[in-house]
């Protein structure tokens, strides 16, 4: 569909006959005609994604959008098609077609969300290893969601239906972690006034998940292992010994092996434990992934507070696919809870995450150049790209555009234009970025103010 603007109106200019079937109207009578005329119900608004294309300078793609009410949903790429003959309008190109299987490429495995090359491999190793009963060492950053890979591997195992249980190895006291895990007698030590079942016994027949493992006391060690080997259990001041049946799972953020070779992990428990691992990649190492957690967060935040956002616009996505995103999955989920909670439209932009972008400058792996002004509130911010430093990108959140069509041409004033473009060094995409709008947005704003890029140098 090919839909012109013009004249302070939009018309469709012309109509494929595949989807002019599919909608049971003639292309020619459709022709000339207002697309809310004949798809006034159209969710979400086809006008309003059309417009954004124009207003913010960016293509959209895979858009979710359903034409008909109670009919299914199209993906949608929309992108800026050029001018009209007379040069007097804009068009805009609409590219439709169905989900496939294809396009559903496995994107989720239990809880975990990810289409990218390195999580397919967390979900086919989470399969083979299901079947066993060995050990698993998952690795990998904190926040990274390692807890949901071993409950995907209890849920892959017979012992599904069986006791999950999760203990953070540094989240208790060396003193109680031996008690925790293994279980004590009445009066074993000053306080223990009843006996008290550890998380083996507790997790007896089904997974116990040890996170930060590779924290774990060296004398607490030897007791692991002990399980390991002959799955007996000891209580602390007990005697007698007890038999479970428990596969362990454990977690770290630390390489085990200079852990080993720092004597502050046993190389025998080493080699019990890591018969099998699971290395679950950074989020930064599959950016590709990122919109789709943030549609999952998106649902998720909607349905808890009440909330109608439909999606974040291109250039808010391009801002969290830049990040490198040091606290993880869970970074992310708790940023997007905040932006829904904070949301008062249904598409999110740039604008939103402005405060965000202030709070990422003590993360900031870039020195940042003072002398471009003495106020130290108007610096700008830094945002660690994924990829290379060289590629890093400095957004100014101060000028972050607000709203949409009108009110983005008031707020990107010429002097804002003029620092952006002395701070890229004469490069409008750079200084583009510094702006956080599109570099067609910010010839637009240029072709306004009636400025050259020789009267900006």
């Amino acid at each position: 569909m090919l839909i012109r603007w013009g004249h302070g109106e939009w018309q469709v200019k012309s109509l494929s006959e595949r989807l002019a079937g599919w909608l049971k109207v003639d292309p020619a009578q459709v022709r000339g005609r207002s697309p809310q005329q004949f798809l006034p119900s159209t969710t979400p608004s086809l006008v309003d994604l059309v417009s954004e294309v124009l207003e913010q300078g960016y293509d959209l793609t895979d858009v979710k959008i359903r034409l008909l009410p109670d009919q299914p949903e199209f993906l949608a790429d929309i992108q800026f098609a050029g001018l009209t003959d007379d040069y007097l309008g804009q068009l805009v190109r609409i590219s439709l077609r169905r989900e496939t299987t294809a396009s559903r490429q496995e994107v989720g495995f239990r809880n975990l969300t990810g289409g990218s090359p390195a999580m397919r491999e967390v979900f086919r190793k989470i399969r083979l290893y299901g079947a066993s009963d060995a050990a698993v060492i998952i690795t990998g950053e904190t926040g990274a969601g390692k807890e949901l890979v071993a409950q995907a591997l209890h849920e892959e195992s017979n012992r599904r239906g069986r006791p999950f249980a999760v203990l953070n190895c540094t989240a208790v006291s060396e003193q109680l972690l031996e008690s925790e895990l293994f279980g004590h007698e009445r009066g074993a030590f000053t306080g223990a006034v009843r006996e008290h079942r550890g998380y083996f016994e507790r997790a007896d027949g089904g997974t116990l998940f040890l996170d930060e493992i590779g924290d774990m006391p060296l004398h607490i060690q030897s007791k692991l292992l002990r399980v390991l080997e002959d799955g007996q259990v000891q209580r602390v001041g007990g005697e007698k010994s007890r038999q479970v049946d428990v596969r362990v799972i454990g977690a770290t953020n630390v390489p085990l092996e200079q852990a080993v070779a720092d004597h502050r992990f046993r190389a025998d428990l080493y080699h019990r434990l890591a018969v099998l691992r699971i290395h679950l990649p950074a989020l930064c190492e599959r950016v590709e992934d990122i919109p789709l957690l943030a549609d999952l967060f998106l649902q998720q935040f909607n349905v808890k507070y009440g909330k109608g956002v439909q999606r974040l616009t291109s250039e808010a996505m391009r801002l969290l696919q830049s990040y490198r995103w040091p606290g993880n999955v869970r970074e992310l989920r708790n940023l997007l809870e905040r932006i829904v909670v904070e949301a008062e439209t249904e598409a999110i932009g740039a604008r939103a995450f402005a405060e965000w972008i202030r709070e990422r400058q003590q993360f900031a792996q870039s020195p940042i150049n003072t002398s471009s002004t003495e106020n130290p509130q108007n610096l700008p911010v830094v945002i660690p790209y994924a990829q290379q430093p060289s590629d890093e990108v400095t957004v100014d959140a101060a000028l972050i555009p607000v709203g949409r069509g009108r009110g983005i041409r008031a707020e990107l004033s010429e002097a804002n234009i003029r620092a952006a473009y002395r701070a890229a060094d004469g490069n409008l995409s750079a200084a583009a970025r510094h702006l956080g709008v599109h570099r067609a947005t910010l010839y637009r704003h240029l072709q306004r103010l009636n400025l050259s890029r020789e009267q900006l140098s």
